[in-house]
């Protein structure tokens, strides 16, 4: 064991399950594509369609599509530098029913 297995990787917050959990969703969904995005469009359901603005979830998940790691210090201006990237993303809600982790994204 090791000290981040008791206190938690280096992130970029407000909230390691809003912000670094979206980051590496986001990394996990490239490493499936095998390339990098140039259109995203992300739905948001239960806890992070409720809070995505707030929590930074929203660009937390385009840092992930960019290839940041959770403690990049850029994250707070991932809609700027996915902009002058040309990654276009929309963001929307989508209710999923029970069926999902409330924290999910498709």
């Amino acid at each position: 064991m090791n000290i981040f297995d008791v206190i938690g990787p280096v992130m970029i917050g407000p909230s390691s399950s809003h912000t670094a959990g979206a980051v590496r969703l986001s990394l996990l969904a490239i490493s499936i594509l095998g390339a990098w995005p140039l259109k995203a469009q992300i739905a948001l359901h239960g806890s992070f369609a409720q809070t995505y603005r707030g929590h930074g979830t929203d660009m937390a998940l385009l840092a992930g599509l960019m290839g940041w790691l959770p403690d990049d210090a850029r994250i707070p201006q991932a809609m700027d530098f996915a902009q002058k990237q040309g990654l276009e993303y929309e963001f929307s809600t989508i209710n999923l029913g029970d069926l999902t982790h409330p924290n999910t994204v498709y």
